[in-house]
């Protein structure tokens, strides 16, 4: 018998980024699918969070930066993180 799941699920990271350039990306975690609460309303607009300094960093509609990426907003508040 081969199961092909994990026998210990993954523990979510206190930060995280989506941009693979970052130190805090975690390719695994990502695919699985998780989802940020802020401030007790989901958000699904956040590039990277962190819990335990308690904020989100958010593109910012219009403004890029000099390398042409948007420019990120960070924002303070309560951070959960769950898998979906």
């Amino acid at each position: 018998m081969s199961d092909t799941t994990p026998s210990t699920p993954l523990a979510l990271p206190d930060r995280l980024s989506v941009d693979p350039r970052s130190k805090f990306f975690q390719r695994e975690i990502i695919e699985r699918g998780i989802g940020i609460r802020f401030n007790g309303n989901e958000r699904h607009d956040v590039e990277e969070y962190c819990i335990s300094e308690g904020w989100i960093a958010v593109p910012s509609p219009k403004t890029l930066d000099r390398r042409g990426q948007p420019l990120m907003i960070k924002l303070k508040g309560q951070v959960e993180a769950f898998f979906r």
